[in-house]
Parts: C-alpha cells; sequence; structure tokens
C-alpha cells in the first residue's frame, strides 16, 4: 500500500520543520548545550557535538566520546547499517546504579561525507533519564529504531509512529 506524505505542520517564528530537512541525510556541527543523565547522574555535556537531519525526522544528536564520564560506554554487541552512514556500533551505559543496554550507538567509520560523526555517540533519549538541547528537554521520536530528540523549535510530523514507516 503506497502512503501518501503527510501534510507539515505550520511553522512558527524560529522554528523548522522537518518537511524542510533534506531527504537524504545532512551532517551540521551545533553549538547547542547537549546534556544526557541516566541513573541520576549526567553523564554527558558538550558543546562540540553534530547534528543528523533528514526529511520528516527530529535531529539525531551526536556528542564527542570525550565528553561523556568515564566508565559510562560500554561497547556492545550487535552492529547495523545505515545506507547513508555506514556501519553502526552499539554502546551501553552505565552510572548511577543504571545500565542501559544499547543505548547508544555510534560510526567509527563512517562514510566520507558522514566522517565527522566518526567516533561521536548518539543516544536515544527514550532509555535515559533526561536529554536536553540548550537546557530544553527533549521528546524522545516516537518508534523502536529512531533516535531524533524533539525540542519545541521543530514541526512535523515526525517519523516514527505507526503507520510512518512509508513517509
Amino acid at each position: 500500500m503506497f502512503l501518501r506524505k503527510p501534510r507539515p505542520d505550520p511553522a512558527g517564528p524560529e522554528q523548522e520543520s522537518v518537511w524542510s530537512y533534506p531527504r537524504h541525510p545532512l551532517l551540521e556541527p551545533t553549538p547547542k548545550r547537549l546534556e544526557i543523565w541516566l541513573g541520576g547522574v549526567k553523564i554527558a555535556d558538550t558543546t562540540a557535538g553534530y547534528r543528523v537531519v533528514e526529511t520528516s525526522h527530529p535531529p539525531t544528536y551526536y556528542l564527542p566520546p570525550g565528553d561523556f564520564l568515564p566508565g559510562v560506554l560500554i561497547p556492545a554487541a550487535g552492529q547495523s547499517m545505515c545506507e547513508f552512514k555506514g556501519q553502526a556500533s552499539y554502546w551501553t551505559l552505565s552510572a548511577g546504579g543504571r545500565v542501559e543496554e544499547s543505548a547508544a550507538w555510534s560510526y567509527e567509520s563512517p562514510t566520507p561525507e558522514f566522517r565527522g560523526l566518526a567516533g561521536h555517540i548518539a543516544v536515544y533519549a527514550r532509555r535515559v533519564d533526561e536529554c536536553r538541547v540548550d537546557g530544553e528537554v527533549v521528546t524522545p521520536q516516537d518508534g523502536g529504531f529512531y533516535g531524533g530528540w524533539i525540542t519545541r523549535d521543530l514541526t512535523g510530523p515526525f517519523k516514527g509512529p505507526p503507520g510512518t514507516l512509508g513517509w
């Protein structure tokens, strides 16, 4: 069954529509402050991250591994393949007595277009206590596969809920 592209929500002042993002993902450095908590502990804090934007998806943020607390990142089993970024490796996160298996991923040897991501870590917001962008607590993107962080400066609709796979 063919699913039609949904009608984008109107964007207000200082908002981005995820429907204005390119179809093939785009890598952008971001100076925004990115923070992550797990087990009541702030496990990562950076202003040197990247974001990947793609049509219908909220941005996925990638943080330098050196901006995570020591011992938080544990290599996890499993890999996946992205047609644009290459082969992903997974990470278990551990802090404050809480362990989240395969709650983060990275591209150790990404494709040339995404070489800036090499070794940077993305985290599923729904698998940790909280993620923030410039102090704003994010809403996790729906769906078990997606890792976007939704902030109030974005408009959708966002890919992820049931029925959106064909977008």
